[in-house]
């Protein structure tokens, strides 16, 4: 049925036009709706004008037509007009409608079957039932999305821009930058039409405290520590991400990985160059962080954290076993006790083990040549030669993919450069790294008061202290001593320095 014989049905029958108004907005920053306001507005001034009843109104608030992204209230209005709810869709443009030529297709069909006729405050009426109308909504169903492609080219234009400037490009403020510069700008409250003077931040300044903090994980991981260390670091000093909330482990690893950390520019993953904000950390000791953490040898866990100095690092000395051991409270026991993961050799006090071999280490650290115990300096690394290569390297690989997309070099040839040129990248990470990693051991050797530096380490770092330095494997006691009594057999306890 025709939309127009339709109207003819609902007038001879005495009733007005029933019709339903649609908004939509693509991107509303405000949060306040003012958008799709303004179109509800116009599209009831346009019922009005007709004499039709407006039955429904559905908005999709901050939901492009383009993206794919579903639209719940534009469905919602489909399924009642399949019921009969109205015979009118209203809206201020046809491009508030679709964008898609599927839905298009969908929307005429629906349109065919139950005699909607389409009315906007800016295109004129649509007649759906007639080739002439459904080829002018084609047209500009096709002209509608010609305008979102090549705003998404505009848009993705500029933001690598931006990044290749060095410029920040908007969203959440990054953890480490972003000082007040003192003047402000209106921002509209969400919700409400509310203004209210928010502060201008200068995304090219750090924020002492948190340019400190990452500096400080930086340090940990370079020195042997763990991520997991440095999340209760940032807990103990207060210190939140930018939305208020508390840094996790998978957040805090992204941290110490962002290449923004060492002043380095990204775009769409990868790095072109370097900004032009204030580095929180040098280049070599950022990649040295991410050599390390993205070691695949690198044993990680996001199970209990180790409460105990030797927890899987000291071993079992059980002829043939391989195994570390574990502090457990098994065995008819409530002491805490080191026994194999194999349950080989019974079990060894903890707490008694523990002091005796941090007593060994802090009394070696203590000693006149314990300088001699730090690990040689990286000899032969050129780190601003290092840098520079590593800049031309990428360099290449960016202007390798350029050439690939202009048809200049075909995809073997693509693949084969950029695989030579990953390879050397590679390499001059792990040489930075090498430069870059620090000994475990300094901060306690040549100190006035070993004993109480070694105190003051967290835990994570005394036990990369011991994995670097000692060790310690634990055989079975001698005939008539008491593993888990009052006497320990210290003798069953084989200690072997490693430097």
């Amino acid at each position: 049925m025709s939309p127009t014989l339709r109207a003819a049905i609902d007038t001879a029958a005495g009733g007005r036009q029933r019709a339903v108004i649609y908004c939509r907005i693509s991107q509303d920053r405000t949060g306040g709706g003012l958008g799709v306001d303004r179109q509800r507005e116009d599209c009831e001034a346009l019922a009005e004008r007709n004499g039709w009843e407006v039955v429904e109104v559905y908005v999709d608030n901050d939901v492009s037509a383009f993206s794919g992204k579903p639209r719940k209230d534009y469905r919602r209005m489909l399924a009642d007009l399949e019921l009969g709810t109205a015979t009118i869709v209203i809206a201020w443009h046809t491009d508030r409608l679709h964008r898609s030529p599927t839905e298009l297709e969908e929307y005429i069909d629906l349109s065919e079957r139950r005699g909607v006729s389409t009315h906007t405050c800016q295109a004129g009426s649509i007649d759906l039932s007639s080739p002439s109308g459904r080829m002018t909504a084609r047209i500009l169903g096709a002209v509608a999305r010609q305008e979102s492609e090549h705003k998404g080219h505009r848009v993705a234009a500029a933001r690598r821009q931006k990044a290749k400037a060095g410029e920040w490009s908007g969203g959440l403020r990054p953890f480490g930058w972003g000082v007040a510069t003192g003047d402000t700008k209106k921002k509209t409250v969400k919700g409400t039409a509310e203004e209210i003077d928010v502060p201008v931040l200068d995304m090219k300044k750090l924020v002492p405290e948190e340019a400190a903090a990452l500096d400080a994980g930086t340090d940990q991981i370079l020195a042997g520590g763990s991520i997991r260390g440095w999340v209760r670091w940032l807990a103990d000093k207060g210190l939140t991400s930018t939305t208020g909330k508390a840094i996790d482990h998978q957040a805090a690893r992204d941290l110490l990985l962002r290449p923004r950390n060492a002043g380095i520019a990204v775009y769409r993953g990868e790095e072109i160059g370097r900004g032009l904000w204030e580095p929180a950390v040098d280049e070599p000791r950022f990649r040295a962080v991410v050599a390390i953490l993205n070691n695949p040898s690198r044993v990680t866990t996001l199970g209990p954290a180790p409460k105990w100095f030797g927890s899987l690092i000291y071993e079992c000395g059980y002829p043939g076993c391989t195994k570390t051991v574990k502090c457990t409270r098994t065995g008819g026991s409530n002491l805490p006790a080191y026994r194999c993961q194999d349950q080989h050799g019974g079990g060894r006090k903890a707490d008694t083990l523990d002091w005796y071999i941090e007593d060994l280490i802090v009394g070696r650290l203590s000693q006149d040549d314990a300088d001699e115990l730090l690990a040689p300096a990286a000899d032969g690394v050129n780190v601003a030669a290092l840098q520079a290569e590593s800049e031309q390297i990428r360099r290449r690989l960016t202007d390798l993919a350029g050439m690939f997309g202009a048809g200049q070099v075909d995809m073997a040839q693509f693949t084969e450069g950029s695989d030579v040129a990953r390879a050397q990248l590679e390499g001059i990470t792990s040489q930075l790294a090498r430069a870059a990693v620090k000994d475990p051991l300094v901060g306690l050797v040549g100190v006035p008061d070993v004993r109480k530096a070694w105190g003051a380490l967290p835990l994570d770092r005394r036990r990369a202290v011991l994995r670097s330095l000692l060790r310690v494997t634990l055989h079975k006691p001698r005939p008539g001593r008491m593993p888990d009594g009052g006497y320990f057999d210290y003798e069953a306890i084989e200690t072997r320095w490693k430097r």
